[in-house]
């Protein structure tokens, strides 16, 4: 009987791409691959560091697998066991310690461990190409998450990432190119462009190829019918780079835009290298290429220095955008990072309060985006079905829900009848994919 193996994958969408590339290895490799919760003989946790918190769920994680099986082994990777070796260590039951560099080998490395305590890891600060994985990899039935680059030079003060992850590295557009036709061959719709920092995908390459080149190439692909970008720093939208963008009718108009404070002293303290009309205009920009565009974002509360005074003025630049969602996050000291020593460090309580101002006020925008598709058409791909109802998601990323049969991977145009509870609610038109 072949030997098991079980995953779990934390952070962001970078982890989940290796987590799936990892797990196609070790399918190739004669592995079964299960559930986190079922007895395996290798377990992996693809850890996060992104802050305090992450660490410690990785620790979570990674002390729970001896419960399910004492005698399997156990392998930590990612971003935490690449700049926290000295801490995993400390844990007893973790066997092996893989850097980001390694994901690629660990099947080979799985198979050479001889029962001891042992981390491999390279510094990848010094790692100046793109790391391929042997195997194309894909996440849902419906969606693939394709991974573009790796590493981030910004070095904002509060992130380690880069650490983590070192310099930018592009991955060639050939090899892209390559894996999404092989993706849309298996009979998947739509891809997520995703990295570390995708506005940088290109940086390292002479031939000046930036991201707009990469998605004109992949929006030729025949049977793709979305991309959707990730994350996107907002200094990318440009004039051009927006008018380019418009042309390419498999473009989502769903656009991530990370800003992380309304106020440009607080944006100074970040590293974070842009203004807030610098931000603003950008938004213009793409509203005016794409008039149902939905944005989102990633906001910082309670970052070191933070006053009463530029919250409030982030909170009126909120409201001024007008995100149709925003992710919210409580500053946590990150150690290795500028912030982390930084003068002026802000109470929790405080950071709470902020949070919940923001928060209550992502969950106002969303009721009042959605609301306006009442009464609309729109097309949903529709994903996963959940009792009488499939769920799906516009390409601005509004979940839908509607009654029907066989929907999963189809692609239909609702009547939005309602909107209820963060989705809307619809019926069916006449079949069209």
């Amino acid at each position: 009987m072949g030997k098991k193996v079980a995953f779990v994958s934390l952070g962001c969408k970078v982890n989940q791409y290796e987590t799936n590339a990892m797990s196609q290895e070790f399918i190739q490799a004669g592995y079964e691959v299960v559930e986190f919760t079922d007895v395996a003989d290798v377990y992996i946790v693809n850890t996060c560091t992104v802050t305090n918190i992450a660490d410690r769920k990785s620790r979570q994680m990674l002390r729970r697998v001896k419960e399910i099986n004492p005698e399997a082994v156990l392998v930590a990777t990612g971003c935490y066991a690449q700049v926290g070796k000295e801490e995993l260590e400390k844990i007893e039951d973790i066997d092996m310690i893989i850097g980001n560099n390694e994901k690629k080998d660990i099947v080979e490395i799985i198979q050479d461990y001889q029962n001891e305590k042992n981390a491999i890891i390279t510094d990848v600060m010094h790692q100046k190409e793109y790391v391929e994985f042997g195997t194309t990899t894909y996440t849902e039935k419906t969606r693939a998450v394709v991974k573009i680059q790796d590493g981030c030079d910004r070095f904002c003060s509060y992130c380690i990432i880069p650490y983590a992850r070192g310099r930018v590295r592009s991955r060639k557009p050939e090899n892209v190119v390559t894996e999404v036709e092989q993706i849309v061959d298996k009979g998947i719709k739509e891809i997520v462009i995703t990295g570390i920092h995708i506005a940088s995908y290109g940086k390292d390459f002479r031939n000046e190829i930036g991201l707009i080149d990469l998605l004109e190439e992949l929006n030729k692909i025949k049977g793709l019918k979305r991309i959707r970008l990730g994350s996107i720093e907002p200094t990318i939208i440009t004039e051009e780079f927006v008018s380019r963008l418009s042309k390419l009718e498999k473009i989502c108009d769903h656009f991530h835009l990370s800003l992380q404070s309304g106020c440009n002293e607080t944006l100074k303290r970040m590293n974070r290298r842009y203004t807030c009309e610098e931000f603003e205009n950008g938004t213009k920009l793409l509203r005016k290429a794409f008039p149902n565009a939905a944005l989102t974002t990633d906001v910082i509360v309670g970052f070191p220095g933070e006053t009463d005074e530029e919250f409030n003025a982030t909170c009126e630049f909120l409201k001024k955008i007008a995100f149709y969602k925003m992710h919210i996050f409580k500053y946590s000291q990150r150690k290795g990072t500028k912030a982390a020593v930084m003068p002026n460090q802000i109470d929790g309580s405080i950071k709470e309060q902020r949070s919940k101002v923001l928060l209550n006020l992502s969950d106002e925008n969303e009721e009042m985006y959605n609301s306006e598709y009442v009464g609309k058409t729109v097309e949903v791909l529709f994903e996963e079905k959940d009792g009488d109802f499939f769920k799906g998601h516009t390409t601005n990323y509004i979940e839908v829900w509607a009654k029907g049969e066989g929907l999963e991977n189809v692609i239909r145009m609702v009547d939005i009848k309602e909107s209820c509870c963060g989705h809307l609610i619809g019926v069916l038109t006449i079949a069209n994919d």
